[in-house]
């Protein structure tokens, strides 16, 4: 349990609280303000996250997932104050569009998983918000504020989340070095697009990706923008049109 996750120092107080155990290699990260704590995605569910966060606040925390898939909440049923986007309530009462039995298989893929863990016993969570987002609104943590960015794409209710007076950007899976996803029926190439203008256009200090390399640099927000415009002018921005490698980072659709 105890190595399962990894903890960095983005600041004082901030951290990264990842799991390279799994091929996923998923972040989550706590923000801690005066008056309480965020943490954005809650991982994988293979291990007790909160064990984790409360060695870094002793504050009330609220958990916020960029999206509703399994690996963006697995801890949420630690945390009882969470809140999500109107777009994805469904899939947090049984409407999920894939079966547990499939999400079994993703949670044991390509992991050494811990001798406590018992696939059999995993559930999907369910749940009801205690805030329902729609985009635009703004978190007061206590001395830090963070803006809620929708932005659909890779799932419909994904949100990326903003940090202005440090300039920090949580993208979740919107943006990250390895293959983007948007070939699923429940993604949007074109929202996708529409997505990546509206965060290319930010004065971004530091990316934070949900998955894979931490070494992420703001102008990747550019080179993926490009990208995304020269699918659309070449009428490949759709789903079935392939896979499409541009070095550090690629994108099925």
């Amino acid at each position: 349990m105890n190595d399962w996750f990894t903890i960095n120092e983005i600041d004082t107080d901030t951290y990264i609280i990842s799991e390279y155990r799994h091929w996923e290699e998923t972040h989550c990260y706590l923000l801690n303000g005066t008056k309480r704590s965020l943490l954005i995605d809650t991982g994988l569910g293979i291990c007790n996250i909160s064990e984790v966060i409360s060695e870094l606040t002793d504050k009330p925390v609220t958990a916020i997932a960029t999206h509703i898939h399994w690996d963006h909440i697995g801890g949420h049923k630690y945390y009882p104050d969470f809140y999500a986007h109107e777009a994805e309530l469904d899939w947090l009462n049984g409407g999920f569009p894939q079966p547990l039995e499939t999400i079994k298989e993703y949670v044991v893929d390509r992991c050494t998983l811990p001798d406590d863990f018992h696939i059999n016993e995993y559930e999907f969570f369910q749940g009801k918000p205690t805030k329902v987002l729609h985009g635009g609104e703004h978190i007061d943590l206590g001395g830090r504020m963070v803006a809620v960015i929708h932005t659909p794409g890779h799932a419909p209710g994904h949100m990326c989340f903003w940090e202005v007076n440090t300039g920090y950007l949580f993208t979740g899976d919107l943006v990250y070095k390895d293959t983007l996803t948007a070939w699923f029926p429940s993604t949007d190439p074109k929202a996708y697009l529409k997505s990546l203008e509206t965060v290319s256009a930010l004065p971004v200090n530091r990316v934070f990706p949900a998955h894979h390399s931490l070494d992420i640099q703001p102008e990747i927000l550019i080179r993926m923008r490009k990208a995304f415009r020269d699918l659309k002018a070449n009428g490949k921005l759709h789903h079935g049109s392939g896979t499409f490698d541009y070095g550090d980072w690629s994108v099925c659709l």
